[in-house]
């Protein structure tokens, strides 16, 4: 009923019955996050990553953290993967996760905290205590109508953070404090709120904002990329890390400031990053024994596209196949050619298809992304493929795929769900069908 009655209801009315859904779930559930330490990670790109880092930091540490992020759930130990296709979850779901942390005997709570979840009061009744901003570029645009109302959702959770009351855990004082992306040209914008603390992050040689007001600084320094991951160091300690790829030295650097903030030891920070295999669907490589690499990434918009094939470029490999779509739903109608050239740019071979077509027509997407792929230079059935099944797209890369190339899908991650026509969630995931399209292919082999 009240579904149908939102359609009527004014913006206004609307925002307030979301901020009281948001203290009503946190009073239901006796207002857990004063019970815990709360770290809130923000950004375009990277949020979940980094939530996962800095929970194997803490719980190197010996501490039971808790953590919810748009790929997957950890409470003490356990974790699974997120099912609802939301990155921050509702504030019913999300005060009864916090609840379940603090029965669990969680000290720590991370929270990937969407700019949508910000808009929608998710995040309202949530004593946050750190808050961390990755990076920032176009995206949700249309949803919060312009770039510069997505830049202000954001900092809204910094100026929530900025006069809220600090508590005491476990003896520990948790000083407010923000972690900032000093490399991110909007670093200045996130800086400007008037939080007790303030830590900034950066890589070594690249530009990055200036450092006036900072409690401390996290920089890397010696940055050595490869196919096997990156090493650099920071304050004289050695890093190593198995993640590929220059953004996730970033998410590893936000990690660790992070875990200076609360007082981690270097050397279990150290230990703790270089034993992160991997982050399910985010630069994950599928071995079925095939000739060829497979790799599935979440990669939904144009930077996070940029970033994939910078760390593509690290591995040797004949041709690339890569399998994109589009998601529907009003989500940022502009990006769809621009994902088509930048594969067309990238990739030998470009094969687009569904992903998350909501109401939209799943068919109209495919034609614009495509279009951008055309513009750039690729051909129609001959290094362009308009395949509107998902599986069969797939079941089309690894065909083609010959000894020494790299299969590369994005958009989809580890995610549970295609969604289509009226918010209708079909199961799925990306990583299992590609394994199965590999064992399809060399069956008997």
């Amino acid at each position: 009923m009240i579904n149908k009655l939102k359609k009527y209801l004014p913006a206004s009315i609307l925002d307030r019955y979301h901020l009281f859904l948001a203290h009503a779930a946190a009073w239901r559930y006796g207002r857990p996050s004063e019970k815990l330490i709360v770290i809130g990670v923000t950004g375009t790109n990277g949020k979940s990553t980094t939530c996962n880092l800095i929970a194997r930091i803490l719980e190197e540490s010996g501490y039971k953290v808790g953590m919810t992020t748009t790929v997957n759930f950890r409470i003490a130990g356990k974790e699974w993967l997120n099912p609802y296709k939301m990155t921050m979850l509702g504030r019913s779901r999300l005060q009864k996760m916090l609840a379940d942390m603090v029965g669990a005997g969680c000290r720590y709570a991370v929270i990937e905290t969407s700019s949508e979840g910000i808009k929608q009061h998710r995040h309202a009744a949530v004593n946050y205590d750190v808050a961390v901003f990755t990076n920032l570029t176009p995206e949700h645009i249309e949803s919060h109508g312009g770039f510069e109302n997505y830049k202000a959702a954001k900092g809204q959770l910094f100026a929530k953070l900025a006069r809220e009351k600090m508590k005491k855990i476990a003896g520990f004082t948790a000083k407010k404090t923000a972690v900032i992306n000093l490399n991110d040209k909007h670093a200045g914008y996130f800086l400007s709120f008037p939080v007790p603390a303030k830590v900034g992050f950066s890589v070594e040689g690249k530009p990055a904002a200036a450092a006036e007001g900072l409690t401390d600084m996290v920089a890397a320094k010696d940055v050595q990329l490869s196919a096997k991951g990156s090493t650099f160091t920071v304050g004289g300690e050695a890093f190593s890390l198995k993640l590929p790829g220059a953004f996730n030295v970033e998410n590893a650097l936000a990690a660790i400031a992070v875990g200076r903030v609360l007082g981690l030891a270097p050397e279990v920070m150290v230990r703790a990053l270089s034993k992160v295999e991997v982050v399910p669907g985010r630069m994950e490589f599928i071995d079925a024994g095939q000739p060829f690499s497979v790799l599935v990434d979440y990669a939904p918009e144009p930077e996070s596209f940029r970033k994939l094939y910078e760390a593509v470029a690290l591995f040797p490999k004949k041709r690339v196949i890569h399998v994109l779509g589009s998601c529907g739903g009003g989500r940022d109608v502009d990006r769809r050619p621009v994902l088509g050239r930048l594969a067309a740019r990238n990739a030998d071979i470009v094969i687009v298809t569904n992903e998350d077509p909501y109401d939209d027509d799943p068919g109209q997407i495919i034609k614009e992304v495509a279009a951008g792929a055309i513009e750039a230079g690729k051909v129609l059935d001959k290094d362009l493929f308009l395949v509107l099944d998902r599986e069969e797209a797939l079941n089309k890369a690894v065909a083609l795929a010959e000894a020494g190339d790299m299969v590369i899908a994005t958009g989809k991650g580890a995610e549970q769900a295609i969604v289509t026509a009226g918010g209708v969630k079909l199961p799925w995931d990306e990583r299992k069908k590609l394994s199965e399209a590999i064992r399809r292919r060399f069956a008997g082999h």
